[in-house]
């Protein structure tokens, strides 16, 4: 009896090979067409980003009117200056975490010579510092000039917390409702973050805007682009019968 060495013949699985193909090219087209929008979206946040920039370091104007619309895409950001009266008597504290630490904006109405009102956002202060009898020489009298950056309203609250105006509890700076508590109007719909007084140092702490803009939109595309060039070369494989998961394997013995 004599025997010949058992031998393996490689024949492609049909049907499992097609759906894996077929699965390959849309893991392919999907991330593909991922990549290019993370590409579309790197231009859009970089030009976003040079588009803010160059709104807080232009010159300052005048704010736009009470009564007009205003958008962040069109408006925030923008450097501004304008004069008026602070109504000290109806600030309102918006509780804040900054750079020092917990405490609140102070937010207090300004009367501009129009006869409208702006909400500025003075500063911050610690929570020892909310009563403004311990910031007395910060409270600014008579008619004033103030220099920030135009903000959006943020109505609702904060994360989880809803404000309560009838509590003068406020955790967002939302224009609106705070306007309504104070009995302020006619009232912007946006508030100015003011700049830092220097000259007033028991005044709130202004200038602590955080100008930001996470941009990740290029380790997204090398993501994308990577799965999409993976996935290529696996339907390439399966397409040639070369991979090999996709192989049966027959063993043949002959014995004579």
């Amino acid at each position: 009896m004599s025997s010949e060495n058992t031998s393996e013949i490689a024949r492609p699985a049909g049907k499992g090979r097609i759906i894996l193909f077929t699965a390959m090219l849309i893991v392919t087209a999907a991330t593909t067409a991922l990549g290019v929008w993370q590409v579309q979206r790197l231009i859009w946040k970089r030009e976003l980003i040079a588009r803010v920039d160059a709104r807080v370091h232009a010159e300052p104007v005048t704010p736009p009117p009470a009564s007009a619309n205003v958008t962040a895409a069109d408006d925030e950001y923008k450097h501004v200056r304008i004069s008026g009266t602070y109504l000290n008597d109806k600030e309102a504290f918006v509780q804040a975490v900054t750079s020092h630490g917990p405490g609140y904006w102070v937010v207090t109405p300004l009367l501009t010579a129009n006869g409208s009102h702006i909400l500025i956002n003075r500063g911050f202060v610690p929570a020892d510092r909310r009563d403004p009898s311990t910031r007395a020489t910060g409270q600014v009298q008579g008619r004033t000039e103030v220099t920030g950056l135009l903000r959006i309203s943020e109505p609702g609250g904060g994360f989880l917390r809803e404000n309560d105006a009838a509590n003068d509890r406020w955790y967002s700076r939302d224009v609106a409702a705070i306007a309504s508590a104070k009995g302020v109007s006619p009232v912007a719909a946006y508030f100015i973050d003011a700049e830092a007084t220097a000259s007033l140092p028991q005044a709130p702490v202004g200038g602590l805007t955080v100008v930001s803009f996470p941009n990740n939109h290029a380790s997204y595309i090398f993501t994308w682009f990577a799965l999409a060039l993976m996935s290529a070369a696996t339907a390439f494989y399966v397409l040639r019968g070369r991979w090999p998961f996709m192989r049966r394997k027959v063993l043949r013995d002959e014995t004579v």
